[in-house]
């Protein structure tokens, strides 16, 4: 889509979930996201198993500097779930592109909705095309827990 920011110069996009540094993601969401914290990491490699999973990486180094999953059918939907980006990159813009390119990578797939849900980062997922519910009454939800 041409509304997708690019990365910042020296960070690329991979949709190989072979490239992603489970020990990483792992330590970034148990440890330092509020919806993971305690994760274990079996539960992680589990969910990840049934996802699609995406990485930036730093050109240079290799290093994986943002993970993000999406549970869908390849269909009709997707739930973009565990969008991280490590502390030392935010602020660059590495997070509303990331964003971007899962959504565009996406797209060719013909899904009817993209949900997600945050805490805090309303204004990253708003630049992309995301908003609120339309019909938040209509929706509903079981927890296990």
């Amino acid at each position: 889509m041409s509304d997708t920011p690019g990365l910042p110069e020296g960070y690329e996009f991979s949709a190989d979930s072979a490239r992603v540094d489970v020990g990483r993601v792992h330590g970034w969401l148990s440890s330092d996201a509020y919806w993971a914290i305690g994760r274990t990491r079996r539960t992680q490699e589990r969910a990840m198993a049934s996802s699609l999973n995406f990485g930036v990486y730093a050109t240079a180094s290799g290093e994986q500097v943002a993970y993000a999953r999406v549970v869908t059918d390849q269909a009709l939907f997707g739930w973009l779930a565990d969008v991280y980006v490590d502390p030392s990159v935010r602020g660059k813009g590495v997070g509303t592109a990331f964003v971007g390119r899962i959504r565009d990578h996406l797209a060719p797939l013909g899904l009817r909705r993209l949900l997600l849900a945050t805490h805090d980062a309303h204004g990253v997922y708003a630049k992309l095309g995301f908003r609120p519910l339309d019909r938040p009454d209509q929706w509903m939800v079981h927890s296990f827990e």
